[in-house]
């Protein structure tokens, strides 16, 4: 396929034109082309057209026809960099430059070796240690959560599982880079589609196929998740959105308060939307607010007509009646409320116990994750371990839960009844707790796993139709949006996933030479510097591991 003579632009007649009417036609210089095009040379591209020209020129030397020839190749070459070359801004990522360039898979993807199937093979034994290491440690981790001793048959699926994962992982990584190259040799040339995207579509699909159907859902939440996050980062460098202030406490509080209606209703119990996320809602705010609501009918009434006597507060009686009044009301509870002690206490304790268990978990969790220098002794353990930052997590979970069940027991006692619809309110109310533990990985998490139990709910009823595949192309979609992130756009991507890239590629990933793909409008080079710097990713040697450069 000849790339070039497809992408010629009707206005190239013109310029031809105009060229041939110059005064000084049998010679033309590369500033007299460029004025020609009103073109910038100041733009970053301008350095390898020049070079381009230099390279036709040579050629055209040795044709009869050198004029025409040299000045055909030479508008086609520029034609393609007109829109960009003539609109481009460092910093504004609102303009697409151009549609493609010819530059080859080994200049941006492989620069260590000449041959795509050293580059694939490389890759893919690269790759394999990285991923069997991850899910070793996931599917142990598991196994250590049931809280049983494994028998030699969940060791044996344990096993497969480990191998079967891996294989998974694997697929995506090195199919990536298979899938590039043959696009690039068969189209001649990247499209911005086709420098990530595409060829990601192609291998997280040939992946997700290879990975068991059970984990398939699991793994596709989690890369909407951070493609949700990578989307909003896309569209509010574009101008097009504004993050505004604890915006992810809005988030989490509209999928928390549905989660919670859906949890007092009992439809969790149902085996449509039996999930993880209840088990953790139960944690949060209890066995006693779990649904079906029982019906429960109000004893002990007072009748209407009957007239309360008035209390004499000047009499001894009277403030006995008083104290015994505030009593009641701070050892008491109302009908309806499901718990068995008193409101206030049912508060505090349901408030304390989350809190002195998030606190427990951070403490956990740092020295867990600090380990190798509490051997060494060189951990600092009230700057590291033992401050502010260690209380978010137990004060986000103790406020949820007291929030919560503060105002569904005042919703009960102001309403003399108690409804699923109670939820809502409350859910909104406690999400104001989100402010100590503004996770915008939990928001989302949250928020994705509402829309998967809402999704299988209006399946079960027939308000929406089931789409077979779903899952496998949500995954497909996010992935192939995090790679293009990560090559094309990479400030927009989290960071924890650009590491992850990084080390799934062998150490490739900090050394694809992506200057040329700043013809996008992107600014893909300069941008990759800077995240390879704030991420202190440094080329350790100058080539990868398994670089099969010799071969």
């Amino acid at each position: 396929m000849d790339i070039q003579r497809i992408l010629i632009p009707k206005m190239i007649g013109k310029k031809l034109s105009k060229l041939n009417s110059h005064p000084s036609k049998t010679r033309f210089t590369y500033e007299q082309i460029t004025a020609t095009f009103k073109l910038d040379l100041q733009h970053p591209a301008s350095n390898m057209c020049a070079k381009t020209w230099e390279v036709l020129k040579k050629e055209a030397d040795g044709r009869k026809d050198k004029r025409m020839y040299m000045h055909i190749r030479i508008l086609l070459l520029l034609s393609l960099w007109v829109p960009s070359w003539r609109t481009f801004k460092p910093n504004d990522m609102t303009i697409q430059s151009k549609m493609w360039i010819l530059n080859t898979c080994q200049e941006i993807q492989h620069p260590w070796t000449d041959k795509c199937t050293n580059a694939v093979a490389g890759l893919l034994l690269s790759s394999t240690p990285y991923c069997l290491k991850v899910y070793t440690m996931v599917y142990m981790l598991s196994m250590l959560m049931r809280h049983k001793v494994p028998t030699k048959g969940d060791l044996y699926k344990m096993v497969l599982g480990i191998l079967q994962s891996t294989a998974f992982l694997v697929t995506n990584a090195y199919t990536f880079t298979l899938f590039a190259c043959l696009l690039r040799n068969l189209l001649g040339g990247f499209h911005i589609s086709t420098v990530a995207f595409i060829p990601s579509v192609l291998s997280s699909f040939s992946a997700i196929v290879v990975e068991r159907p059970k984990r398939r859902s699991l793994l596709a939440l989690y890369v909407a998740n951070v493609a949700t996050e990578t989307l909003w980062n896309m569209a509010e460098a574009r101008g097009w959105v504004k993050s505004i202030p604890n915006g992810q406490a809005l988030i989490f509080g509209s999928s928390i308060s549905v989660l919670l209606y859906l949890y007092r209703l009992g439809l969790h119990q149902s085996n449509t939307c039996k999930d993880s996320m209840f088990d953790i809602l139960r944690i949060f705010v209890g066995k006693t607010e779990e649904g079906p609501l029982k019906s429960l009918q109000l004893t002990n009434e007072e009748p209407a007509n009957q007239s309360r006597t008035p209390i004499n507060l000047t009499s001894i009686s009277g403030l006995v009646q008083i104290y015994s009044k505030f009593l009641g009301a701070i050892k008491g509870r109302h009908q309806c409320c499901p718990h068995q002690v008193s409101c206030l206490h049912y508060v505090l304790m349901g408030g304390l116990r989350p809190l002195l268990g998030g606190i427990s978990l951070q403490v956990a969790l740092k020295i867990l994750l600090n380990i190798k220098n509490i051997i060494q002794m060189k951990v600092k353990w009230h700057k590291n371990m033992f401050n502010a930052k260690t209380l978010n997590l137990g004060l986000f979970m103790g406020c949820f839960s007291l929030l919560y069940k503060a105002a569904s027991c005042t919703l009960r006692h102001s309403f003399d009844c108690d409804d699923a619809r109670f939820a809502i309110p409350a859910g909104l109310l406690s999400s104001i707790s989100f402010i100590f533990y503004p996770d915008i990985t939990v928001a989302l998490y949250v928020m994705w796993k509402m829309l998967q139990i809402i999704y299988n709910v209006g399946i079960e009823r027939k308000y929406v139709p089931s789409m077979p595949g779903f899952t496998m192309i949500l995954y497909t979609l996010c992935t192939a949006t995090l790679f293009h992130a990560g090559i094309v756009e990479p400030r927009t991507l989290r960071a924890s996933y650009f590491k992850f890239l990084q080390a799934i590629s062998g150490e490739r990933f900090c050394k694809f030479q992506l200057g040329p793909l700043d013809a996008f409008g992107y600014d893909t080079g300069r941008a990759t510097e800077e995240v390879r710097h704030r991420l202190r990713i440094i080329n350790k040697s100058p080539l990868p591991k398994w670089s099969l450069a010799d071969w």
